[in-house]
Order: structure tokens, then C-alpha cells, then sequence
């Protein structure tokens, strides 16, 4: 396949060369970084620009989904049920080129579009304009084995809809505002709330005084003060979990993946609470993929886990075992972003079948190629993050301290990626996207695409990292 004519200062992706009936299509980039879509011959689409004896069609959503329509590979896709599952968060709408080098040759299922409401709330994108990046970044690497769009941490039915209605595949509901805090709760306090609940004669009767064999595990048994705390705890978000599902079967006709994610939350996920939620969710027919508990230690942002590692294995062993015993579905293991210690042990625990979500890895993937290239925009970008930090911090667990930050005029330009490494700074960056992409984003997407194979091989490295601890296997 050839294009001919085509002006000097245009750039074609040669493995987007694509041929579909009488017209070639491909990805092509001008001298100034702009991108487009080019079809040469006879065009399926009824708009665009005459040139240069073809069309050209800018990168809008519109013309994703519409080239979704000539190449099914770009239309997302539910996982495959016998494949582990890898989510590769974009929240410049860059990196799904250097996604795809990393996971290309893996037996991983990618998850390329995914990003929560709070995310796009803070880049200013909507689901529509992720789904876009995501397809075009396929288009250009000419990757057609298959991906999925997550619409994630939704915590609104409305939400879930809107992004249904658009191509999404895979809608992670996150009921933790209805989780209800019962560590400190008395005795007698708990069973009076216990008591007030509807269920609470049918979840007695169910729940005591009765084994729940777990192969691998043994007997699992509830006493009045473990059912009260896990009924309490996760009963009104079990319902607004089978409440989303609803909505969302009512809307859709075709099958698609839902994972119920109860990970952001003060308090780890017990496994008797395991055990409670699936059995509850199966006991209201709501079908889901993926459950994501929140587990033992700290689970912060693009940073390495810290806590009591044996306790992890431990609980990981039970967590597993509990999904082999009650369904196929496979765990979620969130703010997945350079949790290298955990991933053998996920990997073994689960026999290959998990799900893992990354996002601000590779924002800050892209801010390693920012202080490379352009220390002084580094620091303004350190400067800005440092200046928000206190507000952007409000919905994030982290335990980062500016203060323990060295001031950045002693920092070398040369140092500079040492602050994307180290655990306050690169948490402080991490954080402070939204503030970050408001008001600098355009220079900083203009860097980035002035560095574009640099920052797709820099994020190939990276994530290729995530899945070799993960232990995937080349085809």
C-alpha cells in the first residue's frame, strides 16, 4: 500500500497503512504535531477536507467511531474470560502507543481507554474524547488484538449510561459513599443498626450457624459479630452495585464486563466481607468480571506498597481462593501503578486470571521526558504541583510531605527525574495532573509530541515492567 502526493511537511504512521474496499486509510502527523486522518480513494465518509488527492478528517471522536465502523478491531471488546486483564490509564490521551509496545506479544487482554469521572473531571476530557484516544492510538501501531474501554470508578447510574451509550465495555461501579465505617462501632450499637435492616431476618437465617466450605481454605464460618459488621458494611453498597447493573442491562443488548470495586475505603476487605458481598451480589443475579477488595497495606499512587508482606500473602491466598470457590471472576487490584512486590504473588495466588488498573504511572512516565528535554517547563510543572497540593490531595490517599522535598533550586537539571522517582515528589506530581494539564497543558502535550518516540519507548519500558512481574507470557 502506497500514498501518493502527499505534502512534504506531513508525516504518515506506516503501520496505520490500512486498505478497506476501494480507499487507503492512515494516520499522518504535520510539521507542527497536528494529526489527522488520511484516506486516499473512495472515502466511506460523507465529510472532510479535500487533500491532497484524497480527504483528511481531524482526530474528533466523531471520526473515531466512525472508523470504528470500517475496522471492527477498533471497537472495544469485553475480556476474554481465560486471559488475564491489564488497565492502561491515559489521562494525556498520548500514551497508547507506547501501551500497546508493552503489551503487544503478552497473553494480557489490554484495557486502553479507562479513566473515572474524577479523572476526566480533572483533565477536562469526557468519556467520548478517551475512547477516541485510545482508538486512534490503536489505528496508528496498526494493533488489531483486540482492547477494552473502561468507564471507571463510576459512582452514579447516570455515568455508567453515558458511557454506555458510546462504546464502553467495561464499567467498574464504585459504591464506596455507601460503604459504612463499623470498626468502632459497639456492640450494642451494631446490633440495633443490624436489627433496622431489611434483610437482616433473611441475612440470619442465611449467614449462622452454617460452614461455607473454601476449597484451598477450609471452613469459613460467620458469627453474629462478623455478619452484623460485613451486612452493615457493605449492604447499602451491594445495592447501589445491583442497582448500576440494572440500569446498565436494561440500556445495553449486547454482553459487557462490570466490576463492583469496594478498594477505596479506610479499612481492608475481610474475607468473611468477601464472601458476603459475591454471595449477595450472585443471590440478586448480578453478573461481574472483576472485584476489587481493598486489601491489606498502603495502596497509594504510582508508588511501591508498603505494609506487612506476609500479612498481604496471606490474605491474597484467602481473597483467591474465595473467587476460585464462588465464581470465575477474577480479583482487581487497584492503584496497580508500580506495586512490583505484589504482582508475583497476584500472579501465583489467582493462576494467571486478575485485573490490574494503572493511570498516573504514566503521567509520570511523561514528566520523565519533560525534565529531560525541558528542565525549566519541569520545574514549572514542580512548582504548580507543589502550589495545589493541598486541595488535590483532598480525594487521594497518599502520604506524601512537601517538606520533605529538596527546594528545587538545588536540584540540577540533570537530578531533575530524580524528583519523578522519589516518593513525596513523585507523589506530589502525581496528584496534581488536573492543576497541571488546566493550565499547562497545551506546552506540555507540544513537548511530548516533539519527543514522541521517546515517550513511547519510555512508556513501553515502564509498563512492560508491570507485566513482566505479572508474569505474562509471550504468545
Amino acid at each position: 500500500m502506497t500514498i501518493h502526493d502527499l505534502p512534504a511537511k506531513w508525516r504518515i504512521y506506516e503501520q496505520s497503512l490500512q486498505k478497506k474496499g476501494g480507499a487507503v486509510f492512515c494516520l499522518v502527523k504535520r510539521s507542527d504535531g497536528e494529526k489527522a486522518l488520511y484516506v486516499q480513494g473512495e472515502s466511506p465518509f460523507s465529510r472532510g477536507e479535500p487533500f491532497a488527492n484524497g480527504n483528511l478528517y481531524w482526530l474528533t471522536p466523531q471520526t473515531a467511531f466512525d472508523l470504528a465502523q470500517v475496522f471492527s478491531w477498533l471497537a472495544p471488546q469485553c475480556i476474554p474470560a481465560e486471559r488475564p486483564s491489564f488497565g492502561f490509564g491515559d489521562r494525556l490521551g498520548l500514551a497508547t502507543p507506547g501501551h500497546i509496545r508493552a503489551v503487544r506479544g503478552t497473553s494480557a487482554f489490554p484495557v486502553f481507554a479507562q479513566q473515572s469521572v474524577r479523572e476526566n473531571s480533572r483533565t477536562g476530557r469526557t468519556f467520548a474524547e478517551v475512547l477516541a484516544s485510545a482508538i486512534f492510538g490503536t489505528f496508528q501501531e496498526g494493533y488489531n488484538g483486540g482492547f477494552g474501554a473502561d468507564a471507571d470508578h463510576l459512582k452514579r447510574v447516570e455515568d455508567a449510561l453515558e458511557a454506555a451509550e458510546i462504546g464502553y465495555t467495561f464499567f467498574t461501579c464504585d459504591p464506596s459513599e455507601h460503604v459504612v465505617r463499623v470498626e468502632k462501632m459497639g456492640d450494642e450499637e451494631l446490633r440495633q443498626r443490624f436489627s433496622a435492616l431489611d434483610w437482616a431476618d433473611e441475612w440470619r437465617q442465611e449467614y449462622l450457624n452454617r460452614p461455607f466450605p473454601i476449597a484451598k481454605l477450609g471452613e469459613l464460618r460467620f458469627t453474629e459479630d462478623t455478619l452484623f459488621r460485613a451486612a452493615l458494611k457493605y449492604g447499602a453498597a451491594i445495592e447501589f452495585a445491583d442497582r448500576m447493573y440494572r440500569g446498565l442491562t436494561e440500556r445495553l443488548s449486547q454482553r459487557f464486563d462490570y466490576e463492583v470495586s469496594v478498594d477505596e475505603t479506610d479499612f481492608p476487605t475481610s474475607p468473611l466481607e468477601h464472601l458476603f458481598v459475591v454471595r449477595e451480589l450472585h443471590r440478586r443475579e448480578v453478573e461481574f468480571v472483576s472485584l476489587a477488595p481493598r486489601f491489606v497495606g498502603a495502596m497509594e499512587k504510582g508508588v511501591h506498597w508498603q505494609g506487612d508482606l506476609d500479612q498481604f500473602e496471606r490474605e491474597l491466598h484467602a481473597h483467591a481462593a474465595i473467587a476460585r470457590s464462588l465464581g470465575s471472576y477474577r480479583l482487581s487490584l487497584h492503584s496497580g501503578s508500580d506495586k512490583f512486590t505484589l504482582y508475583p504473588l497476584l500472579a501465583e495466588e489467582t493462576n494467571g486470571l486478575w485485573h490490574v488498573k494503572t493511570a498516573g504511572t504514566s503521567y509520570l512516565v511523561a514528566l520523565e521526558v519533560i525534565a529531560r528535554n525541558d528542565p525549566s517547563f519541569f520545574r514549572e510543572i514542580m512548582h504548580l504541583s507543589l502550589s495545589a497540593f493541598a486541595s488535590d490531595k483532598q480525594s487521594y490517599q497518599i502520604s506524601a510531605d512537601p517538606a520533605r522535598i529538596p527546594p528545587l533550586h538545588s536540584v540540577s537539571d540533570d537530578d531533575l527525574t530524580q524528583l519523578v522517582a522519589k516518593h513525596d515528589s513523585r507523589q506530589v506530581l502525581h496528584i496534581g495532573f488536573g492543576s497541571v494539564l488546566s493550565e499547562l497543558g497545551d506546552k506540555l502535550n507540544e513537548i511530548l509530541a516533539s519527543h514522541e518516540q521517546e515517550h513511547y519507548a519510555c512508556l513501553a519500558r515502564h509498563l512492560a515492567r508491570h507485566l513482566q512481574g505479572l508474569e505474562v507470557n509471550n504468545e
